[in-house]
């Protein structure tokens, strides 16, 4: 009979622990979650061609150029904005394991022992008493019973959290790979920047071979010799302001790949770079889709919900919290008898805390992270319209220099003729050398204005393809 008793009572014991379990994952107290109306137009103010979507084209088939791959890839795993980034989603996902186990009670295996004695005097016998006391057991230590599901807000909290710091780690790859395409584009640019000033001055320098021998001849005036003189200080000076601006871009373009490159010119390669290596066509769609696709827009989703989880918690914080602390083990008076029958051991103390004052600490907690949210709903919106007008000036800008570039080859033809011409009128006594003077210098200019223009076009392609989410690395798993 007795065993059956104690059998009935152990039953109920577990039946009590596992109601408190179930008791304990409530459901939260948090304002279930709706995405803000986007602010921005249905569609973008250009017209968008047909294409392929951004976030499906790899960045390896985007940017066709061997050597610019090789520096996206060396990027990816060498920068330091790239490392920062991956160590936060780490350090998120330490967090939220932190407040994941808060679930859950802590249990610990304990164990004591203790040796007093007591004098005479002050024995309630009246004589010397020695004694003794060993334990041992499972502790459960002030296990808060989320009934309001506060516990369970801020894990919500800290798993969006985390999930935020991921996408915020996809969209600086994101950004890293459009920075190095751009630097790369950049670094081009000037290679045949630099070609075309340097061929410039051999022609000039062998234009000033020529017309210093017609001086000492005498077919020609000092000024006319002096007009020559200038048009090659003129091209030697773009020259080394050339060299000098892409030392400066190669410096920069070596701190984001994360390591030393090689970046000097191949031997016999024609500097002129690859405009069909970045035009590949790409379609924007609409502007909502840019929700799924760009990994700040995810982030900042996050963070919106992270912030109305955090208003759960502040809401459960009105009621009363209740924690349980227990142990079950064995005691005794003797070492050699801690395990004996009959030494069982167990003590159950739940704590309910009522908050009646506390000077508005509760009440502005509350307003305190309703006031976040509301943060948190601008950045959203405000990424969400940064994003919109990215992809906007990208398309505006796409459209507008690929005409650029049509009306600079144009001027190009042109201005080459007038430069033979007026040399020819030159040569036929016709016009003075000024004339030639200033058809060499605008000639000179054109086609530096050319090479800009083009890589800008390029760029404008790199930016079209940033801001629609392409080239985002892979998700890392939050498990």
């Amino acid at each position: 009979m007795i065993m059956a008793v104690s059998t009935l009572s152990n039953r109920a014991r577990m039946a009590a622990l596992a109601a408190t379990l179930a008791l304990a994952g409530c459901a939260s107290l948090a304002p279930p979650y709706a995405p803000p109306p986007l602010p921005v137009a249905a569609q973008y103010p250009e017209t968008d061609p047909d294409g392929a979507r951004a976030p499906d084209v790899a960045w390896q088939a985007y940017f066709a150029d061997p050597r610019l791959q090789a520096l996206i890839a060396q990027a990816l795993a060498g920068n330091r904005d790239i490392r920062i980034a991956a160590l936060r989603v780490e350090e998120a996902r330490a967090a939220y394991g932190i407040q994941r186990a808060e679930q859950f009670p802590t249990i610990a295996l304990g164990a004591s022992g203790s040796r007093a004695r007591v004098p005479d005097d002050l024995s309630p016998t009246g004589r010397a008493m020695t004694s003794a006391q060993y334990q041992a057991g499972l502790n459960v230590s002030a296990w808060e019973l989320d009934f309001w599901g506060r516990v369970r807000s801020l894990k919500d909290s800290a798993l969006q959290t985390l999930l935020a710091s991921d996408e915020a780690r996809r969209a600086v790859g994101v950004a890293l790979v459009a920075q190095v395409a751009n630097g790369y584009l950049g670094l081009r640019e000037l290679d045949e920047r630099v070609e075309l000033a340097r061929a410039t001055v051999d022609s000039r320098a062998e234009s000033l071979r020529i017309f210093t021998r017609r001086f000492e001849v005498g077919s020609i005036s000092k000024l006319d010799l002096t007009q020559v003189e200038t048009l090659l200080s003129q091209a030697l000076s773009l020259s080394a302001q050339l060299e000098q601006a892409r030392a400066v871009q190669a410096h920069a373009l070596a701190q984001l790949v994360g390591g030393p490159v090689d970046l000097t010119p191949v031997a016999g390669e024609v500097s002129r770079f690859d405009d069909a290596s970045v035009l590949q066509p790409l379609h924007a769609g609409l502007p909502s889709a840019l929700l799924t696709q760009r990994p700040d827009l995810i982030a900042a989703e996050h963070q919106l919900r992270a912030a109305q989880a955090n208003i759960g918690a502040a809401r459960a914080a009105f009621f009363p919290t209740i924690s349980l602390t227990a142990a079950y083990g064995t005691a005794s008076a003797e070492l050699s008898g801690l395990f004996d029958s009959g030494s069982g051991a167990w003590n159950f103390a739940p704590r309910l805390v009522l908050p009646i004052f506390d000077a508005g600490r509760i009440r502005a907690n509350m307003d305190l992270a309703e006031v976040r949210r509301d943060v948190a709903v601008a950045n959203y919106e405000k990424s969400v319209q940064g994003a919109f007008r990215e992809v906007a000036d990208a398309l505006s800008n796409r459209r507008w220099l690929a005409l650029q570039v049509d009306i600079g080859k144009t001027t190009l033809a042109a201005q080459s003729e007038r430069a033979r011409l007026a040399k020819l009128r030159y040569d036929n006594g016709a016009a003075p050398y000024l004339e030639v003077l200033d058809a060499q210098r605008d000639l000179l200019t054109v086609e530096q204005q050319l090479v800009q223009t083009r890589r800008a076009l390029l760029s404008s392609q790199v930016s079209l393809y940033a801001a629609l989410g392409g080239g985002a690395p892979a998700a890392a798993s939050t498990h």
